[in-house]
């Protein structure tokens, strides 16, 4: 059982507070902000805000990975993101994380001075980010999702959603230390909202969060992000699923759910 998360200069004990980490989409197509922080001025007064409000993490993403979303190049990525992270970077107190599954995009932010890789493919989009990780000995956390986000959500089907989990991160955390990344150094997100089945009376996403315990046994920091996803809309809603914007107070309620069954991180 991993007991500490190191983040750059931080050490997290788990199990004694929760992990807040703050949101900041550098993107013109994110479900929820996308377009609001696509300036560097903008965005980096956003990040230092989410620091004031509590934020102990900056997750810094320049591509959408929104359901049905199109992929972009690493330089476009690069574009977006590293001028962000050289304003951040020595100013803010609480480390960055870099969103992205691309090689090139996660070296050049490590290079500027993020600490953590944030990677929605569980390192199954390019093979050779699993060198970054271990080169430059960073957490990694590794999402659980059926598909690509283009085609995540065309009619997924489980038999058992967390079993499946399960066995898709143990196979992805053998592979990985089986390649010389540090089993301390990996994150589990069972990526809600990523492949999932919501609305017409199924909801994997409740039931993952109800089940976080078994996902728990792996031995390793969960993060959960369940911030205004489709399926609050649809459980919250009564005629008719909520919009994006009315989606914080269900927001709040699946994290204090999330936390209540062992999740490390909340995004």
């Amino acid at each position: 059982m991993v007991k500490e998360l190191r983040i750059g200069d931080k050490r997290f004990q788990l199990g004694k507070k929760t992990i807040v980490m703050g949101i900041l989409n550098v993107t013109p197509d994110s479900f929820s902000d996308g377009g609001e922080f696509l300036s560097v001025e903008k965005a980096v007064e956003h990040a230092f805000q989410m620091e004031k409000e509590g934020a102990d993490i900056i997750d810094v993403g320049g591509e959408s990975t929104r359901p049905g979303a199109s992929p972009v190049t690493a330089e476009e990525e690069m574009q977006r993101v590293l001028p962000v992270l050289e304003q951040l970077v020595g100013k803010l107190r609480i480390p960055i994380s870099i969103d992205t599954y691309k090689s090139r995009v996660a070296e050049k932010a490590l290079e500027v001075g993020a600490s953590m890789i944030n990677d929605v493919s569980a390192l199954r989009g390019d093979t050779e980010l699993l060198n970054v990780v271990r080169n430059y000995d960073v957490p990694i956390c590794l999402m659980h999702m059926k598909g690509n986000p283009r085609n995540m959500q065309v009619n997924p089907t489980y038999k058992d959603v967390m079993g499946e989990i399960i066995d898709f991160m143990k196979e992805r955390i053998d592979y990985a230390t089986s390649h010389g990344v540090k089993k301390e150094n990996i994150i589990v997100d069972p990526g809600i909202g990523f492949g999932k089945r919501t609305g017409k009376g199924v909801e994997d996403n409740c039931e993952i969060l109800r089940r976080l315990p078994e996902l728990k046994k792996l031995g390793l920091p969960i993060l959960v992000g369940a911030s205004r996803k489709t399926f609050i809309g649809n459980v919250c809603g009564k005629n008719k699923p909520l919009p994006v914007v009315d989606r914080l107070e269900g927001s709040l309620a699946a994290a204090c759910m999330a936390v209540l069954k062992g999740a490390d991180i909340i995004r």
